[in-house]
């Protein structure tokens, strides 16, 4: 049976050549990667929140971190419809 080839799997073959990770610890490396970067703005905000409330800090310090956190961080865009994706091609 042939092996099925998925989106990602460029991704997975360059690991395979430049780490000393197996076929399958690549896949899941790259699975983790894309479902933490997955995550909403409000996904993010809320688990840093009580990543960092867990670690004793006050809102004030938790909400200033954060805020300084956001603009570096890659967050999930919103799904946009069809119609949407038409717009921003052709306005």
């Amino acid at each position: 049976m042939p092996e099925r080839r998925t989106p990602h799997d460029d991704l997975v073959d360059h690991l395979v050549r430049s780490t000393s990770l197996a076929r399958g610890e690549a896949a899941r490396v790259v699975l983790d990667v894309l479902a933490y970067f997955d995550e909403s703005a409000e996904e993010y905000v809320r688990r840093r929140h009580r990543e960092l409330r867990s670690r004793g800090l006050t809102n004030d310090v938790i909400f200033r971190r954060i805020s300084e956190e956001l603009p570096h961080r890659a967050v999930a865009p919103p799904a946009l419809s069809l119609r949407q994706l038409r717009r921003i091609v052709y306005g």
